[in-house]
């Protein structure tokens, strides 16, 4: 698919068809979102990989509150029989910047005028959305409610200095209804590009 198309085609799938995604694809996936830029190359990310289904089912577990999921969009949504968590390491950052050739022996956070982890690791994930729908598949990222983050690291050892930032759910597609959001519609250019001045 050609460049152009792929970034025009990409939306966020809400419902999926529970059949397996082929491993190798999964791999070009997530071997796209190595490409990413990261800041001083840092690569400070992890990828959770949940495709088994058991491990599906333990992450819905862990990250729903209970009695909730049972909508249509939590439905579609749960039948992704592929997850991975994007995680960023702001350790590995502040690390990287106190060594010799860069510089910043202090570690000090405040040197950075945005957390960077993050934004590297949103980059890696919107590599995964492109190159999923470059697959002929769908995606959706959301993000894991704040109070049930405790559990999901719990659940699947993830280490305190690694924050995940969303999830990335997914799978072929199945009939979805368009988000009600959309009919707000994309703002155009002349909106949001400044020139030279705001």
């Amino acid at each position: 698919m050609e460049f152009a198309d792929v970034v025009r085609r990409r939306r966020m799938v809400r419902n999926f068809d529970p059949r397996p995604v082929d491993p190798a694809v999964v791999e070009r996936i997530l071997d796209n979102a190595l490409h990413a830029p990261s800041a001083g190359f840092s690569q400070g990310w992890g990828f959770l990989v949940l495709d088994q289904p058991a491990d599906v089912e333990r992450f819905w577990a862990a990250t729903t509150p209970e009695g909730a999921g049972t909508d249509s969009w939590s439905q579609g949504l749960r039948r992704a029989p592929v997850l991975v968590v994007p995680l960023s390491c702001k350790r590995a950052y502040l690390e990287r910047y106190a060594e010799p050739d860069k510089g910043w022996t202090d570690q000090d956070e405040s040197r950075w005028p945005v957390p960077y982890w993050h934004i590297d690791t949103g980059m890696a994930a919107l590599l995964m959305l492109l190159t999923v729908t470059d697959e002929g598949l769908g995606a959706c990222f959301f993000g894991i409610p704040p109070e049930r983050i405790p559990a999901f690291r719990t659940e699947f050892g993830v280490p305190e200095d690694h924050q995940p930032i969303g999830m990335v759910a997914l799978g072929h597609r199945a009939p979805d209804r368009r988000s009600p959001s959309l009919r707000r519609g994309r703002r155009g250019a002349e909106q949001v590009v400044h020139r030279g001045r705001w």
